[in-house]
């Protein structure tokens, strides 16, 4: 190394960072921090770090113990990571060459944790510079795990394998793309399968894991190696290290879903492996064996071949769905804890956003299958800001077993697949074991069986209707259980079979079964333990869903149990609470505004609404509830409504503000999304109940300037705070259009941007279609006020919605989303579109024909007739398919004035025609007997 630090300011930061990480000396580590974050000033403190890191001995002169000297090497390791990535624009040139010495030296270290942290720097210089920042570092990390010179130790092996394991995690997408003409995939993959044959059980292992990150991908790369990467997969199968075995597992599952037809000769022998492994002492290896049942299982050109092998797997899963003897101690034998306040550790809400946007296709479908919570749900919470090696209390190995995904909960969403694909012959093959075990002695068997007789309710219902006369009872008497974990599952069970009961044809039928089941889930809301609690609101949510307008003779008691839970839940269970009040909005709408049920509901509400603060993770199933009830109630949610909007916009603003300090200062953690997501989702639902005249006095007195908080929204790197951004302003369109005109000088030229299809193609993953969707939506609601006032921003519109429309790539839901934006900006500017309309009146046709009749799509289509009118030459090669669409244009709900619009401009066209074409009645005869019918009674041709 050329650089040489000096000592003194060497034993000066040895010191600090020695004293950083202990938390004997309160004092002396406050004082470290501030001399640490003084020292990242200095020009060389990536070099110090990374002398220090690197270093296998403490420098002269610092008197510490090989365990100080650790802290200092890890403490050196963590900030030198984190200056690369919020410093990485300003670190020089040189000090990164050294810190690219530094790390091939640490991989090689005989500390492992050391090791580590190399890695972590490694992977964290690729993913703000890429390869080519450092173009050296793969094949030195390729040569040290195969051991080119015979001269690298096993640590060494191992420390590149977990650099290159790290690196293929967190950066898959450099290895897919083309560096200097070349895919580095190409380059890496095959030394990877190599590598599965190192005598090293880490290097195989992780061989294999960074293998499985590119097993689901589509590449060449995989395609040219998939038979050598199976026939290494078959060998590892019997591997003696079960961290291998769990990633041949894992590789298995990916190749169901990238190469069904490489396993299907395979199948029968596969079914015994992944039986053998399930049926292990190894936890993390039997679960992600039994993953394999759940992928197969929902794979439609693969689950039929598992039929033959039921009586083999079945059995399996059954008995993995039994609490084992360590699950039931990490229990801890659970009994009336409604009293006891929550830990903060406990409280990890696992919030999944219902869509409220406008669109999430063209046909208004709602994706909204509220199951309430399941039985067998992954729960499992990581904080993705730990990397592996640092220092973290998150995992003690001691969760308990109802919040992690278990071999327990796969083998049952197993067996809940399996029901649904094979239907009577799986309940067939359980209903002996539900005979003996559902009034079992021993509670985890009984608590099983209910588990199991819920995992196949969807699938086997038919099969199961006989039996229920008798089994919802019984399970009705379960809730009294004097065991918490059998009250909690029944819970769940009846709450699958809850649509039975409400669906009975005779109102004695229904008060014999699903009232008593409804008052013993309610009942179960109060139960004395909180799991119970829990299980019983989940599952309450389940029923509210699949009720639905049954529910509306019971919601006054209905809402006085939730009143009753606002005052009794401690803060976890209040998440679950939130759901069941947003569902019942959700399904009894309008009713919720009866005075006796929203004067009940709204102060319970309000109260716990006050009482939970802007920063706290609460606030986002609260707003997302509130979002619910605010449309539900519609104009009576008015006098709730202004201080929840004020609210809301200065959530939105601190977060933006905090958003901006974070990105200028990498010290700071960017806030989460989520404040922002909700914030917005509740603004829009506002602005949707209270209708024009409320909703332009909230936004005229919005505390900070709405709508430039709201184009910052706009651009906001995140798309589903993008989503939600464009979702609120085609609100703004149709609500607030006078207060929106004076800015959309600003907002027009951001939403187009959005529209870039390069941008939309480049997210791989297609998380942000959702943003796209929303941003076409709001445009075509803009467009149809802003009318003429559009002509400006006409050519970059035409140019992005066009694109969108005929690239194969691009979902179907955004391409009609988009022809429905394109349509209705012609009905004020078909003079500039009709010259382009050869470029998109063929795709405009073809999409249009499988939207469902809305008001977007008639005055879509009438746009287009009006560009046609422009333009009707243009038309040739469609014309025939124009005339079809027309006759089979059918909207039995359109209302005037926009019914008579429409057929007024598609006569107009068609007498244009019929003036220009000689043979038009010639013409007509191409089309089907019952449309040239149609077209002539609804038009006069």
């Amino acid at each position: 190394m050329s650089w040489q630090p000096s000592q003194d300011s060497l034993r000066q930061l040895a010191a600090c960072l020695r004293d950083s990480l202990s938390g004997f000396d309160k004092s002396a580590q406050k004082q470290a921090e501030v001399m640490l974050q003084q020292a990242k000033s200095s020009p060389d403190i990536n070099n110090y770090l990374a002398y220090l890191f690197s270093s296998a001995h403490p420098p002269d002169g610092l008197q510490c113990s090989e365990s100080d000297y650790h802290l200092v090497r890890s403490a050196a390791g963590i900030m030198l990571k984190n200056n690369v990535k919020s410093e990485w624009k300003n670190i020089p040139e040189e000090s990164l060459n050294f810190v690219k010495m530094a790390v091939p030296m640490a991989l090689q270290d005989k500390n492992p944790q050391v090791r580590n942290y190399a890695g972590n720097i490694a992977t964290e210089v690729i993913r703000r510079g890429g390869l080519l920042s450092w173009p050296d570092l793969l094949p030195q990390l390729m040569d040290m795990i195969g051991n080119t010179s015979g001269q690298v130790a096993n640590e060494a092996q191992e420390g590149a394998m977990s650099a290159m394991t790290k690196i293929c995690e967190d950066n898959p997408r450099v290895f897919l793309r083309e560096v200097n003409g070349q895919r580095p995939l190409n380059f890496v993959l095959p030394q990877l399968i190599a590598a599965t044959k190192s005598p090293h059980p880490k290097v195989r292992a992780g061989a294999l894991t960074a293998i499985n990150v590119f097993t689901p991908r589509a590449s060449q790369a995989m395609v040219n190696s998939i038979d050598d990467l199976l026939q290494h997969l078959f060998v590892l199968s019997s591997d003696t290290s079960p961290d291998v075995r769990r990633q041949v597992c894992r590789a298995f599952v990916h190749l169901v879903e990238r190469r069904p037809d490489k396993l299907q000769p395979h199948i029968g022998g596969l079914v015994d492996y992944i039986i053998s492994q399930q049926k292990g002492d190894d936890e993390d290896l039997a679960c992600e064996a039994a993953e394999f049942w759940l992928a197969v299982g929902e794979h439609e050109d693969l689950w039929q071949g598992l039929q033959p092998y039921l009586h083999k797997i079945i059995p399996v899963l059954l008995e993995c769905m039994v609490y084992s003897g360590e699950d039931i101690a990490l229990l801890g034998g659970e009994s009336d804890d409604e009293d006891e306040e929550d830990r903060e550790q406990d409280i990890k809400p696992a919030f999944a956003k219902k869509n409220l946007n406008r669109t999430t296709n063209a046909n208004g479908d709602s994706a909204n299958q509220n199951e309430g919570g399941n039985g067998y749900e992954k729960l499992a919470g990581m904080d993705d800001d730990l990397e592996e090696g640092e220092i973290d209390e998150i995992d003690d190995g001691d969760e308990n077993p109802d919040e992690r995904w278990t071999l327990r909960k796969c083998s049952a969403a197993a067996l809940d697949v399996f029901a649904r694909d094979f239907r009577n012959p799986v309940f067939e093959a359980i209903f002996p074991y539900l005979s003996q075990n559902l009034k079992h002695d021993e509670w985890p068997h009984r608590e099983a069986a209910v588990l199991a007789l819920g995992a196949v309710a969807e699938g086997c219902m038919d099969v199961v209707v006989p039996h229920l006369p008798e089994l919802v009872p019984y399970l009705i008497s379960l809730l009294e259980d004097s065991e918490p974990v059998v009250r909690q599952i029944t819970c769940w069970t009846l709450g699958r079979y809850s649509e039975w009961a409400a669906e009975l044809p005779e109102q004695s039928q229904r008060e014999q079964y699903f009232v008593p089941l409804m008052d013993g889930i309610l009942r179960k809301m109060l139960d004395k333990n909180k799991k119970v609690q829990a299980a019983g609101a989940s599952a309450f949510a389940n029923i509210e869903y699949k009720a639905g307008s049954h529910l509306e003779p019971y919601c006054g008691p209905i809402i006085q149990q939730f009143v009753r839970c606002f005052g009794k839940y401690k803060d976890k269970n209040m998440y679950v609470l939130y759901d069941c009040v947003q569902t019942l909005a959700e399904r009894i709408g309008s009713l919720l505004a009866t005075p006796e049920l929203m004067n009940q509901l709204m102060p319970a509400l309000t109260e716990r609404y006050n009482l939970v603060s802007d920063q706290s993770r609460e606030i986002f199933p609260l707003l997302e509830c509130l979002s619910y009830v605010a449309l539900a109630l519609g104009p009576e949610f008015a006098p709730y409504a202004p201080p929840i909007f004020v609210r809301c916009i200065n959530i939105i603003h601190m977060n933006l503000e905090q958003s901006l300090a974070a990105a200028s200062n990498g010290a700071l953690d960017t806030p989460d999304k989520d404040f922002l997501v909700t914030s917005l989702d509740l603004l829009s639902a506002i602005i949707q109940a209270l209708g024009e005249e409320k909703s332009t006095e909230l936004v005229k007195t919005s505390p900070q300037p709405f709508f430039e908080l709201l184009t910052f929204c706009m651009e906001d790197p995140a798309d589903e705070v993008r989503q939600s951004a464009y979702a609120i302003l085609g609100d703004c369109a149709n609500y607030v259009y006078p207060l929106m005109q004076p800015h959309l000088r600003s907002i027009l030229p951001i939403a187009i941007k959005q529209l870039d299809l390069d941008s939309m193609l480049d997210d791989e993953v297609g998380d942000g279609f959702g943003a796209y969707n929303n941003t076409c939506w709001s445009l075509g609601e803009i467009t149809m006020q802003h009318g003429k006032g559009m002509a400006q921003w006409v050519p970059g519109l035409l140019k992005h919605l066009v694109e969108i429309m005929c690239n194969a790539r691009v979902p179907k839901s955004l391409a009609e989303n988009a022809a429905i934006a394109l349509g209705r900006l012609g009905i004020e500017n078909s003079d500039l579109l009709g010259p382009a309309l050869p470029t998109f009146a063929e795709d405009f046709l073809s999409l249009m024909k499988k939207i469902e009749p809305t008001d977007e799509k008639a005055s879509a289509f009438k746009g287009f007739s009006m560009i046609v009118g422009q333009n009707p030459q243009a038309m040739e090669k469609v014309l025939l398919d124009y005339f079809v669409a027309v006759a089979q244009y059918e909207d039995s709900e359109l209302q005037n004035p926009l019914k008579q619009e429409l057929h007024d401009v598609i006569q107009h066209v068609l007498n244009q025609y019929k003036q220009i074409m000689p043979q038009f009645n010639d013409f007509l005869g191409q089309m089907r007997p019952q449309d040239r019918q149609t077209l002539t009674n609804n038009y006069s041709v």
